[in-house]
C-alpha cells in the first residue's frame, strides 16, 4: 500500500512539474530571444508561487500560528487558482497560434504583391529590351548631349554633305570613327521592380521567420496571461462580495396544508479561515436574516481552523434570527478543525447541533447526522439513532453535509435531504471532477421518494475564488401538495 501511495505521489509530482515547465516555456522562454533576466524571473515566479501555495496548505493543516497562516494564505491560495487558468489559457493558445501565423504570412504576401517586391513584379509579360511595345528603346540621352558627366565627346564624325536635286541635305556620307577617351557606359536593360514614391522597401521591412514566430508567441502569451488574471480576479471578487440568495420551491407529499410556504434558509461551506474572516461571516448572517426564514440550516464546513483562532470570526452567527431556530451539522472540515470544540462553540452562539439527532418541528421532523469524515474519530453518521422510531406519516427533512449520504436517507424514508460539500466544483473545470464524485453536483434532484437539494455553498476553500460556480444561500420554500 505504501508503495502504491509513493508511486501515485511521484506521478502527481511529475504531472505538476511538467505542466509548470510548459507554462514557463510558453510565457517566458518562447517570448524572449535568449537566456536572460526575463526567463530567470519567470522561473522564480512559478517556483516561488508553488512554494507559497504548498506552505500555506501545510500551515493550515498543521495549526501554524494564525498570523502566519494569514500571511501565506492570500498569495499562496491565489497562485493555485492563477496557475490553473494560466495552464488552461496557454493550452487554448495552441489553437490560436497557427491561425495567427497564417494570418500574418498571408498579410505579408499581400503587401509584397502590392509593392511589387515579388520576383517579376511590376514588369508586364513579354517585356524585354523593347519595353513590351515592339519598338526599340532609345538610348539614354543627357541634356548637354555628352556621353560622360563632364561633357567630353565620345566620338567625332567626319561628315560630307551632298545636295540632292531638291536642294535638301543628305545624311553624313562617312561613318564615325572612335576618338580616344573613356568607353561608353552600357545601359542596364534587365527588368527592375517598380516602386511607388514614398513606399517602404518591402524587402527590407518584411519580417523574417524567427521574428514572426517571436511576435506570435508574445501575442499569445500576453493574451493568455491577461485572460488568466482577469478570470481569477473576477472569480475572487464574486466570493468577497458575498453569496446571493437562491430561491427553490420543494413540494412534499406529507407536508400539511398549514405548512405551505414554510421557509428554510440553507447555508453550507462558509469556510471561515485565514482568508474569509469575521467580515465575511457578517455578510452571510445579514443575507440570511434578510430572507426572514422560519428555520435556518447550517449544513457543515463552517470553519477551517480552531476555535481559538476563529472564534472571533464566527461570533456574528449569534445574530442569526429565525422563528423556529438555527440548526447545525458537522462537515468534513470540522473534523480537521476540532469538531467537538466547534459543536460546543456553535451551541454557545445559539445554534442547535444535531449530532445524529432529531427534532419534531410543528409540521415535520428535522433530523441531522454527522459527516462521514467523523467515522475516523468514532463520530460518524448514525441514521438509526437520528431516524429510528419516528412517525413515518410525518414529512422528514434531513441535514447531511455530503450528497453521498442520500442513499442512506432513501433507505430510511427521508422526504428531503439538504446538503453542501461540492461547492458546485468551485473552479471550472473542477465541476467535472466534483460531478463524478457526487450523485448531485448542485440543485434539486429526486432519488426514489426522496429529494436531494445541494447548495453550492457560501464561501470557498483554498483559493477565495469561484469560476462557473457562484456562491449561494438557498431559501427553500416547502410546498404542500394538499394546498
Amino acid at each position: 500500500m505504501a508503495i502504491v501511495f509513493v508511486l501515485v505521489a511521484l506521478l502527481v509530482l511529475a504531472v505538476i512539474v511538467t505542466a509548470n515547465w510548459y507554462v514557463w516555456r510558453r510565457l517566458f522562454r518562447d517570448t524572449t530571444r535568449g537566456p536572460g533576466l526575463t526567463r530567470r524571473t519567470g522561473a522564480i515566479l512559478i517556483a516561488g508561487g508553488w512554494l507559497l501555495a504548498i506552505t500555506a496548505l501545510v500551515a493550515e493543516r498543521t495549526g501554524a500560528p494564525f498570523w502566519l497562516q494569514q500571511v501565506l494564505a492570500w498569495p499562496g491560495f491565489l497562485w493555485l487558482a492563477l496557475s490553473i487558468y494560466l495552464l488552461l489559457a496557454v493550452v487554448a493558445g495552441e489553437a490560436v497560434r497557427p491561425a495567427l501565423r497564417w494570418f500574418l504570412e498571408r498579410r505579408a504576401r499581400t503587401r509584397a504583391r502590392g509593392t511589387g517586391s515579388e520576383p517579376g513584379a511590376g514588369v508586364p509579360a513579354g517585356a524585354g529590351a523593347s519595353g513590351g511595345t515592339g519598338e526599340p528603346v532609345a538610348a539614354p540621352q543627357t541634356d548637354d548631349g555628352a556621353g560622360t558627366p563632364g561633357g567630353a565627346p565620345t566620338s567625332v564624325a567626319a561628315t560630307s554633305t551632298h545636295a540632292d536635286p531638291g536642294g535638301t541635305m543628305t545624311a553624313p556620307a562617312t561613318a564615325p570613327h572612335p576618338v580616344a577617351g573613356p568607353a561608353p557606359a552600357t545601359p542596364d536593360t534587365s527588368p527592375q521592380p517598380l516602386t511607388t514614391p514614398g513606399a517602404p522597401d518591402s524587402t527590407a521591412s518584411a519580417p523574417t521567420g524567427p521574428s514572426r514566430r517571436l511576435f506570435v508567441s508574445r501575442v499569445v502569451a500576453g493574451a493568455a496571461a491577461a485572460a488568466a488574471v482577469g478570470t481569477v480576479g473576477y472569480g475572487t471578487y464574486g466570493v468577497l462580495r458575498g453569496p446571493k440568495v437562491k430561491r427553490v420551491t420543494v413540494p412534499l407529499a406529507k407536508l400539511p396544508r398549514a405548512a405551505h410556504g414554510y421557509r428554510i434558509a440553507v447555508v453550507s461551506d462558509v469556510h471561515l479561515g485565514p482568508v474569509l474572516g469575521r467580515g465575511f461571516a457578517q455578510q452571510v448572517v445579514d443575507t440570511i436574516n434578510a430572507t426572514q426564514p422560519d428555520l435556518i440550516a447550517v449544513v457543515g464546513d463552517l470553519v477551517d481552523g480552531s476555535v481559538k483562532d476563529l472564534g472571533p470570526a464566527a461570533a456574528p452567527l449569534a445574530q442569526l434570527k429565525a422563528r423556529h431556530g438555527s440548526y447545525f451539522v458537522t462537515g468534513n472540515h470540522e473534523y480537521f478543525s476540532g469538531a467537538e470544540q466547534w459543536v460546543e462553540e456553535v451551541r454557545r452562539l445559539g445554534l442547535v447541533p444535531l449530532e445524529n439527532a432529531r427534532r419534531e418541528m410543528p409540521y415535520f421532523d428535522l433530523a441531522g447526522v454527522n459527516d462521514v469524515a467523523g467515522e475516523d474519530e468514532g463520530q460518524g453518521p448514525d441514521y438509526a439513532r437520528a431516524l429510528g422510531d419516528r412517525d413515518t406519516a410525518r414529512a422528514c427533512v434531513l441535514l447531511a453535509h455530503q450528497p453521498v449520504q442520500i442513499h442512506d436517507a432513501v433507505e430510511h424514508g427521508v422526504d428531503l435531504q439538504l446538503s453542501g460539500h461540492t461547492h458546485g466544483g468551485q473552479l471550472w473545470p473542477g465541476n467535472l471532477i466534483a460531478a463524478a464524485a457526487n450523485p448531485t453536483l448542485a440543485g434539486l434532484e429526486r432519488y426514489g421518494d426522496t429529494q436531494l437539494y445541494v447548495s453550492r455553498g457560501a464561501g470557498a476553500w483554498g483559493p477565495p475564488t469561484r469560476v462557473g460556480a457562484p456562491s449561494d444561500i438557498t431559501l427553500i420554500e416547502l410546498a404542500s401538495k394538499q394546498a
